[in-house]
């Protein structure tokens, strides 16, 4: 799909702000409402919106540690990449599981209420996952820039 000037501006206008109405978008675009609709539901038949998300604060939510967990499969001939991703994601603490080349084999986002919640995590859920060979944990102390659009 080809995307022209149009396209890309209300790519940029939806991802700062997803809950603005087809009217309020279309008049910061020029367009009608119809068409801004149009355009809107093309971009996601094709794929290119792939979804909206709610984004909750963590911390008022009662999750005041998040954890970056580095791990490096034991065994990969043994136990499937699959398997692990599958088994990892059945772990709601886990907010991303993102495959990675390099030192480790996954990089893992983890929520927790605190510390001693997190332990029980790591303890209890994720290093008896498939696989599990060595684990570094980096604590985040603060989010400078949130993920943004494109």
């Amino acid at each position: 799909m080809t995307l022209d000037d149009i396209d890309r501006a209300l790519l940029r206008a939806v991802a700062a702000d997803a809950d603005q109405s087809t009217t309020q978008l279309g008049q910061k675009l020029g367009l009608s409402q119809p068409a801004t609709w149009r355009r809107l539901r093309r971009l996601q038949d094709a794929g290119v919106i792939a979804g909206r998300r709610l984004m909750l604060d963590a911390q008022k939510v009662g999750f005041g540690v998040t954890v970056f967990l580095g791990i490096k499969l034991a065994t990969k001939g043994r136990v499937s990449l699959e398997d692990f991703e599958r088994a990892v994601s059945g772990i709601a603490e886990v907010q991303s599981v993102e495959h990675v080349l390099g030192l480790y084999d996954y990089r893992l986002r983890v929520v927790a209420r605190d510390l001693a919640d997190f332990e029980r995590v790591l303890r209890r859920r994720i290093m008896t996952l498939p696989g599990v060979g060595n684990v570094e944990a980096n604590v985040l102390l603060s989010e400078e820039r949130l993920a943004g659009p494109l």
